[in-house]
């Protein structure tokens, strides 16, 4: 499939990370803020233009019982969102306990840049999805 770009959507930032399906694996790229309480879709226009994605995978919140989070519409408005702005196919992937792990593996350096936390989690999304 080739390049990818995986996101961690919240309601106050996004994470974003690049992967590649050949080798199944991702790199966290940044932790993008909302726009006056919406994606920042020029700077995710930006993004898609810079690495020229095949698609897009954007987390798909559960919880441990296997019952969508309270945040999951949310995330899968935000998927539609970018499915009708840029043309793209736009896969959900389950998200549970990627934020923990995301903050259990930067461990101090978590608590001095929270936002690094968001771009993690979207890698281990990207991750996670590139390797069902």
């Amino acid at each position: 499939m080739g390049v990818l770009l995986g996101f961690d959507y919240g309601t106050h930032k996004i994470g974003v990370a690049v992967g590649q399906s050949l080798t199944g694996t991702a790199t966290a790229l940044e932790t993008l803020g909302m726009v006056r309480q919406r994606p920042d879709w020029e700077r995710i226009a930006r993004l898609l233009a810079e690495w020229q994605p095949e698609a897009l995978v954007v987390g798909h919140p559960f919880e441990m019982t296997d019952r969508e989070a309270n945040n999951a519409e949310g995330a899968k408005r935000f998927a539609r969102q970018l499915h009708g702005r840029f043309n793209l196919p736009v896969h959900m992937a389950d998200e549970r306990l990627t934020s923990r792990e995301a903050w259990t593996r930067l461990g101090n350096a978590a608590n001095k840049d929270p936002t690094r936390v968001d771009a993690l989690a979207a890698k281990l999304i990207l991750e996670t999805w590139l390797n069902d």
